[in-house]
């Protein structure tokens, strides 16, 4: 390809040194991939739709949808050597894939909007947890709306979008790779630790029980598609994080066993988030389909009830800010990446510019709920909802139909980037081309609720 390395030295921040070690990378990946989702949803959705039943269709949904998928946005990264949207200009020599590819740099950056706000309560209430100020009154409900009214929500936010900008800034070795190598082994002792108290709480055993006892008459067409688009939504693909992080990896990394890895962290995340939620909400009498409810709401009367509480909720609210920080850098990098090679400015000062202007597009989502914005709708919906709502369901699924059918049928090297042997890529190729952009459309329409089931 002889467009590998022409956008190695586009930005005078971005010089070829910026690449990732083999094992930064994968740290990095999987750091991108564990988000606040999984930890409220992923149990959730798992209970409700057959336990250990589901668990195995999900990873089913995985290797079918995930891996493929994810596979070919890091081979358009590194293969374009660009972001998004000059990666595609490159391999198709298109404006209008460069075009499309664009909405994957607008994705991210809108997601982060409102991402930021929700990281931002997490660092708040690991603070009043360790504190114990969380536990000084037991209506916690009303200790979450409460703070949600005030103007805290807007100051967290800053702290996340500082935070975030202060790693990107330093660069891929020096930033994000040195910040994901001591996150993500940090987040894993965390999970360990809450899933040993979670499990030696007294009746914790029954949620483990229903977590993953298999129930196959559960399983329903709405439940593979919802298999789908969590496994789709799980790795973080549609949001141009893993076309961006693509271009900083190094030639000899084979992308196939990088992509098992990631996709392996982050089943290993989904289980032991369930063997945490799960155990915990049973032992307390919490009905664990509340969603981000069931963790600012409901969990802490777990804790609070709980030997050492505080200590335990704090460790909690620690691993959700750490997910949440791990996978706000990398969609901080996304246009920040984009600034740089548009504007050719140093890395520096296309974070500030990018994280400021992604801080102020979010202050309303920080006042939408409860706030002084909280009266405020837009289609029925507060503002930081409605983002959400066009981000996951219209956006991100538009944005994986676009990297399926690029490498299906545009990119004709893609086989040669990831590195397949002919096998691996005809069955590659298959999939790209008549599996992955129907379920990626099925995966829309239910999605945004065009189609539905009773």
């Amino acid at each position: 390809m002889q467009n590998h390395t022409s956008g190695d030295n586009s930005g005078k921040g971005h010089s070829k040194a910026e690449r990732f070690s083999s094992t930064g990378f994968i740290l990095t990946a999987i750091g991108s991939a564990v988000g606040l989702g999984n930890m409220w949803k992923f149990p959730y959705i798992t209970g409700k739709y057959g336990g250990a039943a589901f668990f195995l269709l999900f990873i089913v949904c995985l290797l079918i949808v995930g891996l493929p998928v994810l596979l070919a946005e890091l081979s358009i990264g590194r293969g374009g050597r660009g972001n998004p949207a000059s990666s595609f200009f490159r391999l198709s020599n298109s404006k209008t894939w460069g075009v499309l590819g664009f909405i994957s740099i607008v994705v991210p950056f809108l997601i982060l909007s409102f991402y930021s706000v929700i990281a931002g309560w997490t660092i708040h209430y690991a603070v009043i947890s360790f504190s114990n100020v969380l536990y000084e009154s037991s209506d916690f409900t009303e200790h979450f709306n409460s703070f949600a009214a005030s103007n805290l929500p807007v100051v967290w936010q800053i702290v996340v979008m500082f935070l975030t900008g202060w790693v990107v800034a330093k660069g891929i070795s020096g930033g994000i790779e040195k910040f994901n190598k001591i996150l993500i082994p940090g987040l894993l002792a965390l999970l360990v630790i809450l899933m040993v108290r979670a499990l030696t709480l007294p009746g914790g055993m029954a949620g483990v029980d229903f977590f993953l006892r298999p129930d196959f008459s559960k399983l329903s067409t709405e439940s593979v598609l919802v298999a789908l688009g969590h496994a789709f939504f799980s790795l973080s693909l549609g949001m141009g994080t893993m076309v961006t992080y693509g271009r900083y990896v190094e030639r000899q990394q084979s992308l196939g066993a990088a992509s098992l890895a990631v996709g392996g962290g982050d089943l290993i995340y989904a289980l032991i988030a369930g063997l945490i939620v799960f155990p915990t909400s049973f032992a307390f009498g919490i009905e664990p389909g509340q969603g981000p409810g069931l963790v600012f709401m409901a969990l802490p009367a777990a804790f609070s009830a709980m030997p050492l509480g505080s200590f335990f909720g704090g460790l909690f609210f620690i691993l959700l800010a750490i997910a949440a920080l791990t996978s706000a850098v990398s969609l901080l990098e996304v246009p920040v990446a984009f600034v740089m090679d548009t504007w050719k400015w140093t890395r520096k000062k296309a974070t500030i510019f990018t994280a400021t202007a992604c801080g102020l597009i979010g202050i309303p989502s920080a006042l939408s709920v409860g706030g002084i914005l909280g009266g405020y709708t837009i289609a029925g919906k507060p503002l930081l909802d409605f983002v959400d709502f066009v981000c996951s369901n219209i956006l991100l699924p538009m944005c994986g139909l676009i990297v399926t059918l690029f490498v299906g049928y545009v990119w004709k090297k893609a086989g040669e980037e990831a590195g397949l042997s002919s096998f691996w890529f005809r069955i590659w190729m298959f999939v790209m081309r008549y599996i992955a952009p129907v379920l990626v459309v099925l995966i829309f329409l239910y999605s945004a609720g065009v189609i539905g089931f009773k």
